[in-house]
């Protein structure tokens, strides 16, 4: 005899309250094992594949793709204990890894279509759920067989009420790219754009002028998932810290030498980043002030013990921040490995929520846009970040005579509350020391 059970969003940590679903994994009627991820859900932090802690049939599915749903509400029901399972073993068992969105040790089983004989689910078995609408299978969101790949794709041309089917890709053998739908949505917008209406008023608190039609024209994004959480931190940063930046420039041809040297070994390639991530947990361990965080409530200067480094990427989904723990403890080589692997992660939405907090410095090269230097706002509750602009030749005088050196600019963004002018000023100056003579680092680690 089947009894059925209710999967509901888990807490998926890390104070979140809601998820968005973006693509299920599964489909009523299928057999699922035990951790088997059933559904890829989109939160403020990261995109999550969420497993199911029961092995069975799934009857029912609750929201469409792209349905936002609070930490609690229903997933998924799953008859357990039936005929139809079957009998693999922990069908019908639960494993109690519910959450925390991360994932589950066990590799999930091939997924397999129940046949149309499979035996009813006993109305009696269905569990009372007096608050919980009753189980009903949710339409399966589909585009037909169009040849895209990113769920963020689809998501886009969902939400613009976008047909994929109407586009022709230009992606390898007709892949629809995000430009794609952008360029559509673009082009739709120039050739189509209907006659105007009357605006409605608009408050003068939102447009700062009653009536104004700025807030009423144009195509609306929502501002959620990574966007909305990036809107609220640095919103957040700039309400509560007074922060202010101090800049130099440096001279960083002996570290390029320094590291070209270092990768003409035959070992592993060693990242720019990497080294000023070294340089900066050397400055740090000088500075501590930096590496801290301010406790408001209890009026204290909390001073860290390990450094935490994030960092700034720009991924599809917007900025994200990944952190490398105890980057303080890595040496150059491991810490050009976790860059790697928490970029590729971030440019897949594979981090978890774990990866992308708890940092208590923040190194930003913003020079890969091609920009020398910027006023970064602190990534709140941090207390400093470190901007790094492009490495270009320029003019220097060097050893007393003018010659063209690689030079950069370096600028650093901190609490005003944690430390002084004398203390950023003493931190960026070790660094611009570090990046010019790379010695100076050795000498004093």
């Amino acid at each position: 005899m089947a009894q059925v059970l209710e999967f509901k969003l888990p807490d998926l940590g890390e104070g979140l309250t809601e998820a968005e679903i973006v693509r299920w994994l599964v489909q009523v009627g299928d057999v699922v094992a035990v951790d088997q991820p059933v559904v890829e859900v989109e939160t403020a932090k990261a995109m999550v594949e969420v497993p199911c802690p029961y092995g069975g049939v799934v009857t029912a599915r609750f929201g469409e793709e792209g349905t936002e749903l609070p930490v609690g509400a229903p997933l998924i029901t799953v008859a357990v204990g039936s005929e139809s399972d079957g009998g693999e073993p922990g069908a019908s068992e639960g494993s109690g890894n519910v959450l925390v969105g991360y994932g589950t040790s066990e590799a999930p089983a091939r997924r397999r279509r129940v046949r149309p004989t499979a035996p009813a689910v006993p109305k009696a078995a269905a569990p009372a759920a007096p608050t919980a609408p009753a189980p009903t299978a949710a339409p399966v969101a589909s585009d037909g067989p169009v040849p895209v790949i990113s769920p963020l794709v689809r998501r886009l041309a969902r939400e613009n009420g976008l047909d994929l089917k109407e586009l022709q890709g230009t992606g390898p053998q007709g892949l629809i790219l995000r430009a794609d739908v952008e360029n559509a949505l673009r082009a739709a917008v120039t050739e189509e754009r209907p006659a105007p209406a009357p605006a409605p008023a608009v408050p003068a608190t939102l447009s700062g002028t009653a009536g104004s039609s700025a807030l009423t024209e144009g195509r609306r994004v929502p501002l959620k998932g990574v966007r909305g959480a990036v809107a609220d931190k640095l919103s957040r940063s700039r309400r509560e810290i007074p922060d202010a930046t101090c800049w130099v420039d440096a001279d960083a041809t002996e570290l390029m030498r320094a590291r070209a040297a270092m990768n003409a070994t035959g070992g592993p390639k060693i990242s720019l980043l990497a080294l000023l991530a070294r340089i900066c947990t050397a400055a740090l361990a000088r500075f501590p002030e930096l590496n801290s965080a301010v406790d408001v409530a209890a009026k204290e200067i909390v001073q860290f013990d390990q450094v935490h480094l994030g960092f700034a990427a720009q991924t599809d989904r917007g900025l994200v921040v990944p952190v490398v723990r105890d980057a303080h403890a890595r040496d150059a080589e491991g810490l050009t490995s976790e860059f790697a692997r928490l970029t590729e992660a971030g440019r897949a939405g594979r981090l978890t929520p774990a990866e992308l907090t708890g940092g208590t410095f923040t190194l930003n090269n913003y020079g890969v846009f091609g920009v020398d230097g910027s006023t970064p706002i602190i990534n709140h509750p941090e207390a400093a970040m470190l901007g790094v602009g492009r490495i270009i030749p320029k003019p220097w005088v060097h050893d007393g005579e003018l010659a063209v050196r690689q030079v950069v600019q370096l600028s650093l963004t901190f609490d005003h509350r944690v430390c002084d002018g004398g203390t950023a000023g003493g931190f960026l100056r070790y660094v611009a020391d570090c990046v010019e003579q790379p010695a100076v680092l050795l000498r004093t680690l």
